[in-house]
């Protein structure tokens, strides 16, 4: 449920700082919906990486049975 929320809150900066780029075509706002979307990359990243390791590192050595 929080990366759900995390995505929602991301897509929203994002299209809000591209609409504003687009009307002011100052480049802050290009530059900071390009910060958002990297950082919430690699939060995805470090996400898929922890779960991959849950699913299938630790309960097939049995850690938490």
């Amino acid at each position: 449920m929080l990366i759900r929320l995390a995505l929602l809150i991301t897509i929203l900066l994002v299209a809000v700082s591209t609409v504003m780029y687009f009307f002011t075509r100052d480049l802050r706002y290009a530059g900071f919906a390009w910060q958002v979307l990297r950082f919430m990359m690699y939060v995805l990243l470090v996400s898929a990486a922890l779960y991959l390791l849950e699913r299938y590192g630790l309960v097939a050595w049995r850690v938490f049975v």
